[in-house]
């Protein structure tokens, strides 16, 4: 016997009075539209489960939810070229292309659980309760981990059964009506109007999420409570001669706002700096704490400090000068009292995430800093409020920690941080490198004088020249910009008279050692790119 949803609709007297006339539906068109209709249930089901869980992960473990805590995992996941190539794609946006392919994701299984609930009861909710299962262990492997935070993907895949029964049953009976009748189109506006509700709650719910996690964060107000003691040793004054004042050229110093932020974090953590503390553990002779009011107490140094990330490419943006605020490494070091034998020091976040950096470079002379300040104001949030670290000359993997929590002194043979077991060198010395700002690549520009201008640098270790070469011809030399200090990059210009034509235009520097950048073109896996910053000129009359 065929189904009522196979029936065509028959009303040999027309629509009475006030009544809505169905059209035929063809033989296999109703199941195709339910069918679709399945799907945006399990879409909106799961959505208001998520928006749930995130809304509550807002109130009771703002440092990780459901979400944060799945993408964490999976950046943990990834091979390390597959991390190359979202920076180098996405750059700073990485997190959210990796937002957004999970949602799609989510959307994509989340349809076909609203297709299989349709058809075979609690088939849709077994896959909504891997979805959970899923969440509650991602959960478990950060470590901001709390019973709560383990409840909430739980919570959450309940409530999206819950929804999703809710919505397949209501498209049941639609589906139990005969086509055409009043029966069935009352049927309609019912599932129509379930789902439609779904949605708005559920969007509701992810807009409450995002504003409560960003807007009444308790550590955004402390922050703004913070003022920054004077340091004991202020930044040296930067000469008038470090700026060279060439139009669309980099700053010599990075905007906050401006500053590349590369890290694992999908949320940025929410650190109370009352509530902050630095171990300092290992192999010492005294475990020490440090409270964030007796950093702010201790003598602190200002100097400006360019740090780079290794996933920079040649001519790439990952990469800024700031004035930063800190206490001495060294200084924190020599209380604890390294023992013999330690070569490494091992960082730790409060996410959970490590960097290996070598115990040498942190108690020689160099400005290895607990950075508290960045450009005159406290850490931002994004760049490791309360406390970062800071260390000249070597890349952020292996230095820069933010929302710094623990310093382990230990060996590289004991210990490795976050990166190294992923492909990455134990050890990262910033390389020499440069960069051409203006013009912009593939930019026409007029004939005549042509000026060129950028950036270069050698962590550590200061720039002694730079030069530009036009069609692989001969190095011209640039003029250099007076050094703000060794531990930051230089500005150079050069203005090269061209006509009409297409040029290449190559740049490198050299330090102060008499070593030029290396020409070599490398990617930055393993440890930083080589190779010299090309761009293309069209110069036209």
């Amino acid at each position: 016997m065929e189904s009522s949803r196979h029936r065509m609709a028959a009303d040999d007297d027309g629509p009475g009075l006030g009544e809505q006339q169905e059209r035929p539906v063809p033989h296999q068109a109703v199941p195709r539209a339910l069918g679709r209709w399945a799907a945006a249930a399990g879409i909106a089901a799961v959505g208001g489960g998520v928006a749930v869980g995130e809304l509550l992960a807002g109130f009771a473990s703002p440092s990780v939810s459901p979400l944060t805590a799945v993408g964490g995992a999976v950046i943990d996941a990834v091979p390390p070229g597959v991390k190359d190539w979202a920076v180098s794609v996405f750059g700073t946006a990485d997190k959210a292309a990796l937002l957004t392919g999970m949602a799609l994701v989510i959307a994509v299984l989340a349809a076909l659980a609203g297709v299989l609930e349709f058809r075979h009861r609690f088939r849709g909710a077994a896959v909504v309760g891997v979805f959970g299962a899923v969440g509650a262990a991602a959960v478990l492997t950060r470590a901001q981990m709390t019973p709560i935070a383990v409840a909430l993907p739980v919570v959450a895949a309940v409530v999206a059964v819950v929804l999703l029964r809710f919505l397949a049953g209501k498209l049941r009976e639609w589906d139990a009506g005969s086509p055409g009748t009043a029966g069935a189109g009352s049927s309609r506006r019912s599932f129509l109007q379930a789902v439609a509700g779904t949605a708005a709650v559920s969007a509701v719910a992810g807009v409450l999420a995002g504003a409560w996690r960003g807007a009444t964060s308790a550590v955004s107000d402390a922050r703004a409570r913070i003022t920054l003691p004077a340091p004991a040793l202020p930044a040296p004054l930067v000469p008038a001669a470090a700026d060279l004042g060439v139009a669309g050229a980099t700053p010599l110093v990075t905007p906050n706002r401006e500053f590349y932020r590369i890290d694992t974090a999908l949320s940025v953590p929410a650190v109370n700096p009352d509530n902050w503390v630095l171990k300092v553990t290992g192999m010492v002779d005294r475990e020490i704490q440090l409270s964030y009011a007796e950093l702010l107490a201790k003598p602190l140094t200002e100097r400006h400090i360019t740090i780079a990330c290794v996933s920079n490419g040649v001519g790439g943006d990952l990469i800024g000068n700031a004035r930063w605020l800190g206490w001495p490494v060294r200084e924190l070091l020599a209380l604890a009292g390294p023992h013999p034998g330690a070569d490494m020091v091992l960082s730790r976040s409060s996410d959970g995430w490590t960097a290996g950096t070598p115990l040498e470079v942190l108690t020689d002379s160099r400005d290895a800093l607990l950075a508290i300040g960045m450009n005159g104001e406290p850490l931002p949030l994004d760049h490791g409020f309360p406390v970062r670290m800071i260390v000249p000359g070597l890349y952020g993997y292996v230095s820069a920690t933010k929302w710094v929590t623990e310093l382990k002194v230990t060996t590289f043979a004991q210990d490795a941080g976050y990166w190294t077991p992923r492909g990455w060198s134990e050890r990262g010395p910033v390389k020499t490198s440069s960069r051409i700002d203006v013009p912009r690549s593939g930019r026409p520009v007029s004939a005549g004088s042509v000026v060129f201008a950028g950036v270069a640098w050698a962590q550590h270790t200061g720039i002694q020249r730079v030069e530009l070469r036009i069609n692989r011809g001969p190095w011209r030399e640039a003029e250099l910009a007076a050094g703000v200090s060794t531990d930051t990059w230089y500005q150079w210009k050069l203005a090269v008279d061209l006509t009409p034509g297409q040029y290449e235009v190559q740049v490198r520097a050299t330090d102060l050692t008499g070593q030029p950048q290396d020409e070599t073109s490398r990617p930055p896996e393993p440890d930083g790119a080589t190779g010299f910053h090309t761009v293309r000129v069209d110069v036209k009359s």
